[in-house]
């Protein structure tokens, strides 16, 4: 037995090696890309949909009308006029008057398909007729400046059918479970990067030129699905068109969350990635079992058997060595993030000890989360209920007007 834990020891160290090397890769690849212009900025529709008066909805719309872009309009996106988020929009639209253009659309109630779905499909029949890019942002997150300028840039090649950013969670109150969501978020953050073939988009930060949504039927793709951004990775990977990262545009997101809703929501990710990406559901299961078993045996052996010379050492080198290249990575991928968003380097400067100590906690998260999506493929989201019974067909369990 104890030379299969010698052996398993030896794998994590050696994954763990490999993830602090992919975290030198990252942050020089994020570095590299921040040097580089671009002047391919043309007439670009914002999608946003919305549902509920969430904490910091005025200023994560406000920031839209404030991007450093020279045209482009936005399209606000919700299923009910006496929506919360309604009255927010308003103001914000007459407010800004002579800024940006801005819209807001009403979608049907979604039928086979979730709510944001019908939103989306609903929302981009309303785009300008000059529009050549369509971005989608989440109504969570507060985009800096640069956002859509350097979410634009890389659909000037040819190759490439969607540019992608990634949220970032930066917690208000910095309670114990809104840090660990952010440490367990920043690890698939940092799982982008310059290999395009393993990308895959995040429909919070996520542009296509108008010419390739439309060339794709982008729109009857997202029919019966749940997961926006999954829909489109997987349209990418099928027209073998490349999916890029655009490091400037990481997005932040300000919100504190309760230790519940800490697992809802990492739950609900992996229960989605399950039925759209089931490979990377694979390797984060398998990986985190691994990483957590062998992490808990390693403190058992120098907990219970000390006298076991050869034991004791490979056990101390696996804990010591897997927690350099951890915090290294943690370290290094924090580095990239200031660079991205420097407006708020002193909230990610604040973010170095919870993310240099939770790593140790984030497998054991991922590991429940991979598991729960394994028994069960249905969750909950902004207050529905949905079944997912594939990639094209999703079950409305219930929502929250009493359908």
């Amino acid at each position: 037995m104890i030379y299969i834990y010698y052996f398993f020891a030896g794998v994590l160290i050696y994954l763990s090696y490999r993830s602090f090397a992919g975290g030198i890769k990252y942050r020089r690849f994020v570095l590299d890309e921040l040097t580089k212009g671009s002047s391919f900025t043309p007439f670009a529709t914002i999608f946003a949909p919305c549902r509920g008066a969430e904490p910091g909805l005025e200023e994560n719309l406000a920031a839209l009308f404030e991007l450093d872009y020279p045209q482009y309009e936005i399209v606000f996106v919700t299923d009910d006029a006496a929506d919360p988020s309604v009255a927010v929009i308003n103001k914000l639209m007459s407010n800004n008057r002579g800024k940006s253009a801005a819209k807001l659309i009403i979608a049907p109630k979604a039928e086979a398909a979730s709510q944001k779905v019908e939103n989306l499909r609903e929302a981009v029949l309303h785009a300008d007729p000059n529009s050549e890019i369509f971005a989608f942002v989440d109504s969570d997150v507060r985009p800096v400046r640069h956002w859509l300028r350097c979410l634009v840039a890389p659909l000037s090649e040819d190759n490439v059918g969607a540019s992608t950013g990634y949220r970032w969670f930066i917690s208000k109150r910095r309670n114990l479970a809104s840090e660990i969501r952010s440490a367990w978020n920043a690890s698939i953050a940092s799982a982008l990067g310059p290999n395009r073939d393993s990308n895959f988009c995040w429909g919070g930060a996520m542009a296509l030129r108008r010419d390739v949504f439309e060339g794709i039927g982008m729109r009857g793709l997202w029919s019966g699905t749940l997961s926006d951004d999954f829909a489109v990775t997987r349209a990418m990977k099928s027209e073998n068109l490349d999916i890029a990262y655009a490091p400037g545009a990481l997005t932040p997101s300000f919100e504190d969350c309760s230790f519940g809703e800490m697992i809802e929501f990492t739950t609900r990710q992996m229960k989605i990635t399950r039925v759209y990406g089931t490979t990377f559901w694979v390797m984060s299961m398998v990986g985190s079992a691994l990483f957590t078993i062998v992490m808990a045996a390693s403190i058992g052996v120098l907990i219970f058997n000390k006298q076991n010379q050869p034991a004791f050492i490979i056990s101390l080198a696996a804990l010591v060595l897997v927690s350099i290249f951890s915090i290294g990575k943690s370290i290094l991928r924090l580095q990239a993030v200031k660079a991205a968003i420097p407006e708020l380097a002193p909230a990610i400067s604040r973010q170095y000890f919870p993310h240099c100590t939770l790593w140790a906690l984030t497998p054991a998260i991922f590991l429940f989360n991979s598991i729960s999506a394994l028994f069960s493929r249905r969750l909950r989201w902004r207050g529905n209920v949905y079944e997912l019974k594939s990639p094209n067909e999703t079950v409305i369990i219930s929502t929250n007007d009493g359908r």
